[in-house]
C-alpha cells in the first residue's frame, strides 16, 4: 500500500511540473502565435482586396460576431469588402477568404484552410506549372507569381453566378465545397451591403 501512494505522489509531482512547464511555455509563446495570425489574416486580406488600404472590422450588432471586412481606398471610400467562406469537403473543412466589390464582383479568392486527399482534393491550392524537371537542369524556373488556378478562376466573376467555375477531374466535392460556399457567403455579404 505503501508503494501505491509513493508511485501515486511522483506520478502526481510529474504532472505538476509538466502542467508548469506547459503553461509558461504557452504565455512565453503566445503573443508571437496571436502577431503570426494577425499578420497572415492582414495578408490574406491584401490577398483578395489588392486596391485597399486599410481595413476594418463589421461587426454583428446583436452577437458582436464577425461579418466581414470593409476594404478602404486612401480616402477611407468603400472599395470592397473581404469575408471567409467555409464548406464541407471531402475530407474536411475548406475555408476561403474572398474578396468582393460592392456591385457583387468577385475580386479573389485564397483558401486559407484544407486537408483534402493529396493529389486529388488538394488541387484547389495548386499551382500549375508549365517548367518540367528538364527545364529546371536547362536553368529555367518555375514562376513564383502564379497562383491556383482553381481559384484564380472565380475573379472578376459575379458572385451569385459561379456557374462558369470549372470543377476538379476527380475532386468534385471539393471544388464544389468551394464554390458553393463562396455563391452562399457572397449573397449573404451582398444582401447585408444593400439592405444595411
Amino acid at each position: 500500500m505503501k508503494t501505491i501512494v509513493n508511485h501515486g505522489l511522483i506520478l502526481g509531482m510529474i504532472c505538476l511540473v509538466a502542467t508548469g512547464l506547459l503553461a509558461t511555455v504557452d504565455k512565453a509563446t503566445r503573443p508571437r502565435i496571436e502577431a503570426q495570425a494577425r499578420l497572415e489574416l492582414e495578408n490574406s486580406l491584401k490577398d483578395v482586396l489588392p486596391e485597399a488600404v486599410s481595413f476594418e472590422p463589421v461587426t454583428a450588432p446583436e452577437n458582436n460576431t464577425l461579418l466581414y471586412y470593409k476594404g478602404l481606398d486612401a480616402a477611407r471610400a468603400l472599395i470592397g469588402v473581404a469575408f471567409t467562406a467555409q464548406g464541407k469537403g471531402y475530407s474536411s473543412m475548406i475555408e476561403t477568404m474572398v474578396g468582393m466589390k460592392p456591385d457583387g464582383t468577385i475580386t479573389a479568392i485564397k483558401v486559407l484552410n484544407q486537408n483534402e486527399t493529396p493529389g486529388l482534393g488538394s488541387q484547389i491550392n495548386e499551382v500549375k506549372t508549365d517548367v518540367t524537371i528538364l527545364d529546371v537542369f536547362k536553368g529555367k524556373k518555375p514562376d513564383t507569381a502564379r497562383k491556383p488556378w482553381f481559384t484564380e478562376q472565380f475573379s472578376q466573376k459575379e458572385a451569385t453566378g459561379l456557374e462558369g467555375v470549372q470543377s476538379i477531374t476527380g475532386a468534385t466535392i471539393s471544388s464544389g465545397a468551394v464554390i458553393d460556399s463562396v455563391k452562399q457567403k457572397s449573397r449573404q455579404i451582398k444582401e447585408l451591403l444593400t439592405h444595411g
